[in-house]
Protein backbone atom coordinates (compact mmCIF):
# COMPACT_ATOMS: atom_id res chain seq x y z
CA UNK A 1 0.00 0.00 0.00
CA UNK A 2 2.71 2.34 1.01
CA UNK A 3 4.45 1.45 -2.36
CA UNK A 4 1.55 2.52 -4.62
CA UNK A 5 0.71 5.66 -2.14
CA UNK A 6 4.98 7.06 -2.95
CA UNK A 7 4.42 5.81 -6.52
CA UNK A 8 1.51 8.15 -6.86
CA UNK A 9 2.97 10.97 -4.91
CA UNK A 10 6.28 11.34 -6.89
CA UNK A 11 4.68 11.02 -10.43
CA UNK A 12 2.37 14.27 -9.28
CA UNK A 13 5.17 15.61 -8.03
CA UNK A 14 7.21 15.47 -10.84
CA UNK A 15 4.12 16.57 -13.17
CA UNK A 16 3.64 19.51 -10.60
CA UNK A 17 6.98 20.71 -10.23
CA UNK A 18 8.09 20.39 -13.78
CA UNK A 19 5.42 19.73 -16.33
CA UNK A 20 2.57 22.34 -14.91
CA UNK A 21 2.63 26.09 -15.38
CA UNK A 22 0.47 28.51 -12.23
CA UNK A 23 -0.51 31.18 -14.51
CA UNK A 24 -0.60 35.11 -13.14
CA UNK A 25 -3.45 35.47 -11.63
CA UNK A 26 -6.19 38.64 -13.28
CA UNK A 27 -8.86 38.21 -10.63
CA UNK A 28 -10.57 41.49 -9.20
CA UNK A 29 -10.81 41.40 -5.43
CA UNK A 30 -12.01 45.41 -5.45
CA UNK A 31 -14.42 46.16 -2.70
CA UNK A 32 -13.85 42.54 -1.10
CA UNK A 33 -12.38 42.13 2.58
CA UNK A 34 -9.98 39.05 2.81
CA UNK A 35 -7.98 37.44 5.60
CA UNK A 36 -4.76 35.94 5.46
CA UNK A 37 -3.02 33.85 8.33
CA UNK A 38 0.24 33.24 9.07
CA UNK A 39 0.94 36.46 6.78
CA UNK A 40 4.13 37.84 8.15
CA UNK A 41 6.17 35.70 6.54
CA UNK A 42 6.44 33.05 3.12
CA UNK A 43 3.51 32.42 1.05
CA UNK A 44 1.12 33.75 3.30
CA UNK A 45 3.06 37.07 3.04
CA UNK A 46 3.30 36.57 -0.87
CA UNK A 47 -0.39 35.92 -1.11
CA UNK A 48 -1.48 39.09 0.83
CA UNK A 49 1.07 41.40 -1.29
CA UNK A 50 -0.95 39.81 -4.62
CA UNK A 51 -4.58 40.28 -3.32
CA UNK A 52 -3.04 43.98 -3.04
CA UNK A 53 -2.29 44.09 -6.71
CA UNK A 54 -5.40 42.56 -7.09
CA UNK A 55 -7.37 45.91 -5.59
CA UNK A 56 -8.62 43.84 -2.73
CA UNK A 57 -10.21 46.76 -0.25
CA UNK A 58 -8.71 45.10 2.97
CA UNK A 59 -6.25 42.28 3.19
CA UNK A 60 -6.04 41.34 7.07
CA UNK A 61 -2.99 39.96 7.63
CA UNK A 62 -2.80 37.58 10.74
CA UNK A 63 0.18 36.42 12.47
CA UNK A 64 1.58 35.52 15.97
CA UNK A 65 3.17 38.13 16.51
CA UNK A 66 1.75 41.87 15.50
CA UNK A 67 4.41 43.00 13.21
CA UNK A 68 4.49 45.02 9.86
CA UNK A 69 4.98 42.39 6.86
CA UNK A 70 7.10 44.31 4.27
CA UNK A 71 6.61 44.36 1.38
CA UNK A 72 3.55 45.83 1.51
CA UNK A 73 4.02 49.05 1.29
CA UNK A 74 0.56 50.30 1.00
CA UNK A 75 -1.98 52.54 2.75
CA UNK A 76 -3.02 51.49 6.45
CA UNK A 77 -6.47 51.62 5.31
CA UNK A 78 -5.57 48.43 2.99
CA UNK A 79 -3.99 46.53 5.30
CA UNK A 80 -4.48 45.72 8.84
CA UNK A 81 -2.29 43.53 10.62
CA UNK A 82 -4.26 41.29 13.29
CA UNK A 83 -2.24 39.08 16.18
CA UNK A 84 -3.13 35.42 16.20
CA UNK A 85 -2.20 32.54 17.40
CA UNK A 86 -3.28 29.66 15.45
CA UNK A 87 -2.75 26.96 18.49
CA UNK A 88 -4.33 29.02 20.78
CA UNK A 89 -8.56 28.55 22.15
CA UNK A 90 -8.34 32.49 23.77
CA UNK A 91 -6.89 33.75 20.52
CA UNK A 92 -8.66 32.41 18.19
CA UNK A 93 -12.12 32.89 19.83
CA UNK A 94 -10.94 36.80 19.90
CA UNK A 95 -10.23 37.11 17.04
CA UNK A 96 -13.34 35.60 15.30
CA UNK A 97 -15.10 37.87 17.74
CA UNK A 98 -13.24 40.97 16.43
CA UNK A 99 -13.96 39.82 12.71
CA UNK A 100 -17.94 39.54 13.37
CA UNK A 101 -16.92 43.53 13.73
CA UNK A 102 -16.02 43.95 10.05
CA UNK A 103 -18.47 45.46 7.48
CA UNK A 104 -17.64 42.39 5.21
CA UNK A 105 -15.62 39.43 4.93
CA UNK A 106 -15.39 37.92 1.25
CA UNK A 107 -12.71 35.32 1.65
CA UNK A 108 -10.00 34.02 4.05
CA UNK A 109 -6.90 32.16 3.52
CA UNK A 110 -5.99 29.62 6.52
CA UNK A 111 -2.28 29.16 6.02
CA UNK A 112 -0.39 29.07 9.21
CA UNK A 113 1.08 26.11 9.86
CA UNK A 114 3.66 23.73 12.07
CA UNK A 115 5.89 21.38 11.14
CA UNK A 116 8.35 19.56 13.59
CA UNK A 117 9.70 16.53 14.87
CA UNK A 118 10.23 17.72 18.13
CA UNK A 119 7.21 16.75 20.97
CA UNK A 120 5.52 19.89 22.82
CA UNK A 121 2.34 20.72 23.39
CA UNK A 122 -0.05 23.44 22.83
CA UNK A 123 -3.21 23.81 25.69
CA UNK A 124 -4.03 20.30 25.89
CA UNK A 125 -2.69 18.75 22.81
CA UNK A 126 -0.01 18.10 20.78
CA UNK A 127 1.52 21.63 18.55
CA UNK A 128 0.74 19.98 15.35
CA UNK A 129 -2.23 18.87 15.69
CA UNK A 130 -3.44 21.92 17.74
CA UNK A 131 -2.33 24.45 15.15
CA UNK A 132 -2.88 22.37 12.00
CA UNK A 133 -6.13 20.75 12.45
CA UNK A 134 -7.78 21.92 15.65
CA UNK A 135 -7.12 25.59 15.27
CA UNK A 136 -7.59 26.08 11.76
CA UNK A 137 -11.29 24.08 12.27
CA UNK A 138 -12.32 26.16 14.84
CA UNK A 139 -11.09 29.14 13.14
CA UNK A 140 -12.69 28.46 9.99
CA UNK A 141 -15.93 27.59 12.10
CA UNK A 142 -14.96 31.24 14.30
CA UNK A 143 -15.69 33.23 10.50
CA UNK A 144 -18.30 31.62 8.71
CA UNK A 145 -20.95 33.30 10.32
CA UNK A 146 -19.35 36.61 9.13
CA UNK A 147 -18.54 35.41 5.81
CA UNK A 148 -22.23 33.79 4.91
CA UNK A 149 -23.57 37.54 6.12
CA UNK A 150 -21.83 38.89 3.62
CA UNK A 151 -22.12 36.44 0.84
CA UNK A 152 -26.38 37.20 1.97
CA UNK A 153 -25.48 40.88 1.62
CA UNK A 154 -23.59 41.03 -1.48
CA UNK A 155 -24.65 37.72 -3.39
CA UNK A 156 -21.39 36.89 -3.88
CA UNK A 157 -19.61 33.03 -2.77
CA UNK A 158 -17.12 33.60 0.12
CA UNK A 159 -14.63 31.39 -0.34
CA UNK A 160 -12.71 29.97 2.50
CA UNK A 161 -9.35 27.57 1.74
CA UNK A 162 -7.36 25.72 4.67
CA UNK A 163 -3.70 25.51 3.05
CA UNK A 164 -3.04 21.57 2.79
CA UNK A 165 0.26 19.56 1.80
CA UNK A 166 0.44 16.77 -0.73
CA UNK A 167 2.36 15.21 1.40
CA UNK A 168 -0.99 14.07 3.66
CA UNK A 169 -0.88 11.74 0.10
CA UNK A 170 2.23 8.85 1.67
CA UNK A 171 0.99 9.53 4.73
CA UNK A 172 1.17 5.86 7.25
CA UNK A 173 -2.32 5.90 8.51
CA UNK A 174 -1.68 3.18 11.09
CA UNK A 175 -0.70 5.97 13.15
CA UNK A 176 -4.38 6.42 13.73
CA UNK A 177 -5.20 2.65 14.25
CA UNK A 178 -5.87 2.95 18.13
CA UNK A 179 -8.86 0.95 20.33
CA UNK A 180 -9.80 4.13 22.18
CA UNK A 181 -9.40 8.03 20.98
CA UNK A 182 -7.80 8.85 18.00
CA UNK A 183 -6.99 12.32 19.05
CA UNK A 184 -6.05 11.18 22.82
CA UNK A 185 -3.55 8.77 20.81
CA UNK A 186 -2.03 11.72 19.39
CA UNK A 187 -2.00 13.53 22.19
CA UNK A 188 0.46 10.47 24.16
CA UNK A 189 3.74 11.76 23.96
CA UNK A 190 5.13 7.90 23.99
CA UNK A 191 2.72 6.86 21.86
CA UNK A 192 3.15 9.27 19.47
CA UNK A 193 7.46 9.04 19.70
CA UNK A 194 7.67 7.34 17.39
CA UNK A 195 5.75 8.92 14.58
CA UNK A 196 6.69 12.74 14.93
CA UNK A 197 8.70 12.02 11.57
CA UNK A 198 5.23 12.12 10.02
CA UNK A 199 2.84 14.19 12.40
CA UNK A 200 3.20 17.04 9.64
CA UNK A 201 1.63 14.63 7.13
CA UNK A 202 -1.02 12.96 9.36
CA UNK A 203 -2.38 16.63 10.56
CA UNK A 204 -2.83 17.42 6.40
CA UNK A 205 -4.87 13.78 5.75
CA UNK A 206 -7.63 14.85 9.71
CA UNK A 207 -7.61 18.74 8.72
CA UNK A 208 -8.50 17.81 5.15
CA UNK A 209 -11.16 14.87 6.37
CA UNK A 210 -12.65 17.70 8.55
CA UNK A 211 -12.98 20.03 5.83
CA UNK A 212 -15.02 17.70 3.75
CA UNK A 213 -17.30 17.16 6.74
CA UNK A 214 -17.19 20.85 7.68
CA UNK A 215 -18.52 21.59 3.75
CA UNK A 216 -21.26 18.31 4.12
CA UNK A 217 -22.69 20.47 7.32
CA UNK A 218 -22.43 23.75 5.39
CA UNK A 219 -23.87 22.88 2.18
CA UNK A 220 -24.11 25.63 -0.48
CA UNK A 221 -27.69 27.31 -0.56
CA UNK A 222 -29.30 30.98 -0.24
CA UNK A 223 -28.18 30.94 3.32
CA UNK A 224 -24.90 29.78 3.90
CA UNK A 225 -23.17 30.29 0.55
CA UNK A 226 -19.27 29.91 1.17
CA UNK A 227 -17.38 27.55 -0.61
CA UNK A 228 -14.92 25.20 1.82
CA UNK A 229 -11.84 24.18 0.24
CA UNK A 230 -8.25 22.55 1.26
CA UNK A 231 -5.29 23.43 -1.31
CA UNK A 232 -1.96 22.20 -1.61
CA UNK A 233 0.73 24.79 -3.10
CA UNK A 234 3.16 22.14 -4.39
CA UNK A 235 6.65 22.14 -3.04
CA UNK A 236 7.46 25.69 -2.32
CA UNK A 237 10.77 28.40 -0.93
CA UNK A 238 9.69 28.73 2.16
CA UNK A 239 10.44 28.63 5.74
CA UNK A 240 8.07 26.10 7.01
CA UNK A 241 10.69 23.78 8.05
CA UNK A 242 12.27 25.50 11.54
CA UNK A 243 13.61 22.49 13.24
CA UNK A 244 17.48 23.08 13.48
CA UNK A 245 19.24 20.00 11.57
CA UNK A 246 23.08 19.19 10.73
CA UNK A 247 24.70 21.49 8.84
CA UNK A 248 25.94 19.03 6.21
CA UNK A 249 22.28 17.27 6.19
CA UNK A 250 20.64 20.83 5.47
CA UNK A 251 23.33 21.57 2.78
CA UNK A 252 21.85 18.47 0.76
CA UNK A 253 18.13 18.88 1.52
CA UNK A 254 18.87 22.85 0.78
CA UNK A 255 20.15 21.81 -2.66
CA UNK A 256 17.89 18.87 -3.31
CA UNK A 257 14.88 20.69 -2.56
CA UNK A 258 15.71 24.26 -4.91
CA UNK A 259 15.64 21.63 -7.83
CA UNK A 260 12.12 20.68 -7.09
CA UNK A 261 10.69 24.01 -5.77
CA UNK A 262 8.48 26.29 -7.05
CA UNK A 263 9.61 30.37 -6.12
CA UNK A 264 6.83 31.54 -3.52
CA UNK A 265 5.64 34.19 -5.54
CA UNK A 266 4.28 31.24 -7.97
CA UNK A 267 3.18 28.73 -4.61
CA UNK A 268 1.31 32.05 -3.53
CA UNK A 269 -0.74 32.06 -7.13
CA UNK A 270 -2.04 28.94 -5.91
CA UNK A 271 -3.17 30.39 -2.63
CA UNK A 272 -4.95 33.15 -3.81
CA UNK A 273 -6.66 30.99 -6.82
CA UNK A 274 -8.39 28.89 -4.07
CA UNK A 275 -10.34 32.19 -2.83
CA UNK A 276 -11.03 34.05 -6.51
CA UNK A 277 -15.05 35.20 -7.29
CA UNK A 278 -14.31 32.06 -10.32
CA UNK A 279 -13.66 29.27 -8.18
CA UNK A 280 -16.18 26.92 -8.92
CA UNK A 281 -19.05 25.62 -7.25
CA UNK A 282 -18.11 22.11 -6.82
CA UNK A 283 -14.91 22.89 -5.39
CA UNK A 284 -16.69 22.29 -2.08
CA UNK A 285 -15.49 20.04 0.37
CA UNK A 286 -12.87 19.11 -2.07
CA UNK A 287 -8.72 19.47 -2.44
CA UNK A 288 -7.08 22.14 -4.70
CA UNK A 289 -3.99 21.22 -6.81
CA UNK A 290 -1.97 23.25 -8.89
CA UNK A 291 -5.19 25.96 -9.39
CA UNK A 292 -7.68 22.86 -10.16
CA UNK A 293 -9.97 20.98 -8.48
CA UNK A 294 -7.29 17.82 -7.34
CA UNK A 295 -8.28 14.11 -7.41
CA UNK A 296 -8.70 11.95 -4.34
CA UNK A 297 -6.10 9.07 -3.57
CA UNK A 298 -5.66 6.02 -1.32
CA UNK A 299 -5.21 7.99 1.49
CA UNK A 300 -8.63 9.83 1.29
CA UNK A 301 -10.81 7.30 -0.72
CA UNK A 302 -9.72 3.82 0.59
CA UNK A 303 -11.90 1.84 3.06
CA UNK A 304 -9.43 2.32 5.79
CA UNK A 305 -9.00 6.27 4.93
CA UNK A 306 -13.19 6.59 5.27
CA UNK A 307 -13.36 4.87 8.43
CA UNK A 308 -10.48 6.52 10.11
CA UNK A 309 -12.02 10.20 8.73
CA UNK A 310 -15.58 9.14 10.20
CA UNK A 311 -14.12 8.39 13.56
CA UNK A 312 -12.02 11.53 13.41
CA UNK A 313 -14.71 13.51 12.78
CA UNK A 314 -16.82 12.18 15.57
CA UNK A 315 -13.88 13.01 17.96
CA UNK A 316 -12.45 16.67 16.38
CA UNK A 317 -16.28 18.33 16.41
CA UNK A 318 -17.19 17.33 20.10
CA UNK A 319 -13.20 18.14 21.55
CA UNK A 320 -14.30 21.73 18.97
CA UNK A 321 -18.04 21.76 20.82
CA UNK A 322 -16.25 21.18 24.10
CA UNK A 323 -15.43 24.68 23.84
CA UNK A 324 -18.09 26.11 23.38
CA UNK A 325 -17.55 27.29 20.10
CA UNK A 326 -20.92 27.75 17.85
CA UNK A 327 -21.35 24.65 16.06
CA UNK A 328 -21.00 25.11 12.20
Amino acid sequence: MQALKFAGFFHSLITSQFFTKILLLHSDFAGQTVIVTGSNTGLGKEAARQLVHLKASKVILAAAAKEIVEGCKVSADIVEVWELDAGDDDSISAFAKRVQGLDRLDAAILNAGLTTKVWSTMGTHESTVAVNVLGALRLARGLLPKMKESARHTGEQGRLTVVGSEMMYIAELSELETDGKIVEKLDEKDESSTWMYQRYQITKVLVFGAMKELAKKNPLAETSDVILTVMTPGACKSNLFRDPVDPWMKAVTDWTLGLLQRLTEVGARTLVHAVTAELPLEAHGKSLMNARIGPDRINVSSQQAQVLAKRWNGEVFAVLDERNDPPR
